[in-house]
């Protein structure tokens, strides 16, 4: 197959997006498919990267985040397309890079890429204290009108958890369909689990080897509501000894700062480009806790349960679709009480027999990478013979 994806939000600069881009790149040519990325820059070019190629359309900065490029010239986009007669086009984003692949009068198969829910990003987050969240989506009615106007132009709406698939359906969305994400397995396991390390960062804490040791690792960003996850942690530590490290930075940084400074035994550890530190550190703990409900997927779950850490969860989000209860306590959203609930829950549990769960779901129920990709583009295969009629 030619697969392009018009993919607005790919930069140099960039964080998950261009992780992911860069992955499927190289996933299509293992696979043996010819994969071009159509992305906004400061300057037109074409160049080879990871045996895919990458057209770049020229465009202003985005104001608010320079490292960012508007992608608006739709008649380029479509002459791009038009010239390279793709048997794919993926549109990945629910903005200009969408409408622009949706509008494409080529008959190729067309997917949306659906991997962020801005409802539950910013209004869940910050009206969640006023409302319920059905109400809120309720009050963003234009919005999945807006979105199911979008995915009408597609063959399939591309989604990356079973939650957000029954989530777009309950809107009408065009048959949104969850290919779930994988990760390195290899990578994040319980064999780096270090006793030592586990101690030294206890001591740090100023608690005993009898205390459990906790671990976030998050953005520093309000839809993270890591305040939530302090102020939980807090009221459980009155009731049981136990610390929290959370690893991250962001918007919100020097807030966060604020918010942990009375609480004991909690530390900042920041943001780490360390990849093979955090996971080291990740296995010696004791238990993961999330804030976040607007994860389509959850990859930081997903590495924390391969790293055989129990995991504390809101009740929506992509970490719920992860959160079994063999090994995992789920709490309502935004409630830290409820939050501490699961913490004194969880901790009162077998660990032994929890990170033995943790493996067994490690191996059957969360993805490699490649299998993603495998999934995808086996997907994309299913589409193009059922276009044309095979």
């Amino acid at each position: 197959m030619k697969i392009i994806d018009v993919a607005e939000f790919y930069t140099d600069q960039g964080g998950g997006v261009k992780t992911y881009i860069n992955q499927k790149l190289k996933a299509a040519n293992r696979l043996g498919h010819e994969m071009v990325i159509i992305a906004p820059n400061t300057e037109p070019g074409e160049e080879e990267r990871f045996g895919g190629r990458v057209i770049w359309v020229q465009g202003p900065r985005l104001p608010l985040d320079p490292r960012y490029t508007i992608l608006w010239r739709q008649k380029e986009v479509h002459k791009i397309i038009d010239r390279e007669k793709p048997d794919v086009v993926e549109g990945s984003s629910a903005w200009t890079g969408g409408w622009f692949a949706g509008q494409w009068k080529g008959d190729a198969v067309k997917t949306l890429i659906f991997h962020q829910d801005p409802v539950a990003v910013y209004p869940h987050t910050f009206l969640g204290n006023f409302f319920s969240l059905d109400r809120i989506d309720r009050l963003f009615s234009f919005y999945w009108r807006f979105l199911k106007k979008l995915s009408n132009k597609y063959d399939a709406t591309i989604v990356s958890g079973d939650w957000l698939e029954n989530r777009l359906k309950k809107y009408n969305i065009h048959n949104p369909v969850s290919i779930p994400f994988g990760i390195d397995k290899n990578f994040f396991s319980p064999e780096r689990r270090d006793s030592e390390l586990r101690s030294k960062i206890l001591k740090e804490l100023g608690l005993p080897e009898e205390a459990h040791l906790l671990i976030s690792v998050s953005r520093h960003h309000p839809e993270k509501r890591l305040s939530t996850i302090i102020d939980g942690f807090k009221i459980a530590s009155e009731n049981k000894p136990m610390g929290l490290i959370i690893f991250g930075g962001g918007p919100i940084k020097k807030w966060i700062e604020f918010k942990v400074k009375d609480v004991e035994n909690i530390q900042l550890m920041g943001f780490t480009s360390n990849r093979s530190e955090l996971a080291d550190i990740m296995a010696s703990c004791d238990y993961f806790v999330h804030g976040s409900a607007a994860e389509t997927f959850g990859l930081v779950v997903a590495e924390a349960i391969c790293s055989g850490l129990p995991i504390v969860v809101p009740d929506s989000g992509g970490g719920t679709d992860l959160a079994d209860p063999d090994y995992a306590e789920i709490y309502e959203t935004g409630n830290n009480t409820s939050l501490a609930e699961a913490l004194l829950r969880v901790t009162g549990r077998d660990r032994s027999h929890l990170t033995n769960c943790c493996a067994n779901a490690a191996i059957e129920s969360i993805r490699t990478v490649d299998e993603h990709f495998n999934h995808l583009f086996s997907f994309y295969k299913k589409l193009i013979d059922e276009k044309e009629g095979v």
